[in-house]
């Protein structure tokens, strides 16, 4: 990790935080915590103006792809299957890594 980081979102992808916080916690915990998102001066509001629509397992998780293709993430941090599917895909390349594998590398750095 190049000694920041950010948290690369758009609209949809916290419109979809929201509603699983909801469904968890409450409506207002969700809100909260998503506006919490949007105020951290690390995040990165990027629109996804192409949709390369890889995981076709759950198209639903495309929208991550999507904006981490066009922030240039060095990572994505998930521990979701669908998303081992673009270990296999030459481009556009993506790095998938999960929670364990994140901290670790946090606790190195």
């Amino acid at each position: 990790m190049a000694g920041r980081i950010s948290l690369c979102v758009n609209s949809d992808i916290l419109n979809e935080y929201e509603e699983i916080l909801a469904e968890k916690t409450n409506a207002e915990i969700a809100r909260n915590v998503v506006r919490a998102i949007m105020r951290l001066h690390t995040t990165i509001f990027q629109q996804a103006y192409f949709h390369f629509g890889l995981i076709e397992a759950d198209p639903d998780d495309n929208k991550f792809v999507d904006c981490a293709v066009a922030v240039d993430a060095e990572y994505i941090v998930t521990n979701d299957a669908h998303f081992n599917i673009l270990k296999q895909i030459e481009w556009p390349r993506l790095t998938i890594i999960d929670i364990k594998e994140f901290t670790r590398q946090l606790d190195n750095t």
